[in-house]
């Protein structure tokens, strides 16, 4: 029997606590990053739960390739997390580009 991550769906607009963007839902997906600086908020322990107590700054320090498009690592400034996200079509593509030229090695 495998374990199933749990995904709850939660698009909802908010304000980027890093550039202070006003982000708009996705409306194909939950929106769980800033389209513009990338940075997203500890606040899951499973996708869309809010259950993390965190609330650390995730930084993206990596981009990885996931079947037709990216997935961004993100390394919480608080706890140290790490945790991925699937790119949305409306990010910040020079950034992602960006971090995919000079990543930060969190794996060891």
């Amino acid at each position: 029997m495998t374990d199933l991550k749990k995904f709850t769906m939660r698009d909802e607009d908010f304000e980027c606590l890093v550039c202070h963007q006003q982000v708009t839902k996705l409306g194909y997906t939950a929106r769980d990053h800033c389209p513009k600086c990338l940075c997203s908020r500890h606040v899951d322990v499973n996708p869309g739960d809010r259950q993390a107590t965190c609330l650390g700054i995730l930084r993206p320090v990596a981009v990885e390739k996931f079947k037709d498009t990216y997935k961004i690592v993100y390394k919480c400034d608080k706890c140290g997390i790490i945790k991925k996200n699937i790119m949305a079509k409306d990010d910040n593509m020079n950034l992602i580009i960006e971090i995919m030229s000079h990543p930060i090695q969190i794996y060891f």
